[in-house]
């Protein structure tokens, strides 16, 4: 069954970037292809987020208004990896980030039901802090 391992998280100051990757290892492109990718955080104490989707072929692409702006997701199929870019962080950014996948295409109305995705994994913790 599909592995979902995120990396790129750590400690930086208020104003830098950090570069989030999620590979799914036990999936060929093939099989990457046909799920949506999320991207979900949770800080201490507090309850999930939904931050970004982008669908199967890259075609749509959902931010929450929070990040727009500032965070940019994409993904490589052929790589089975999607990535969140992380522009102009704030202290209240810092969570642990996870990402997800999802059989049902996203919409704008439901692209952040965190009950459609699966496979949660460790997620990689980010740090904001002066």
């Amino acid at each position: 069954q599909v592995q979902l391992v995120e990396s790129g998280g750590g400690l930086v100051q208020p104003g830098d970037s950090l570069t989030l990757s999620c590979t799914a290892s036990r999936f060929a492109p093939f099989e990457f292809v046909a799920y949506a990718v999320g991207w979900f955080r949770q800080a201490p104490g507090e309850g999930r987020e939904a931050i970004s989707s982008i669908s199967k072929s890259a075609g749509r692409k959902y931010y929450a208004d929070f990040v727009k702006c500032r965070f940019t997701i994409s993904r490589e199929n052929d790589k089975s990896t999607a990535y969140l870019q992380m522009d102009n962080l704030k202290p209240e950014d810092a969570a642990i980030y996870y990402c997800l996948l999802r059989s049902a295409m996203p919409g704008a109305s439901n692209w952040g039901n965190e009950v459609e995705y699966k496979h949660w994994g460790q997620g990689t913790q980010v740090t904001v802090s002066a």
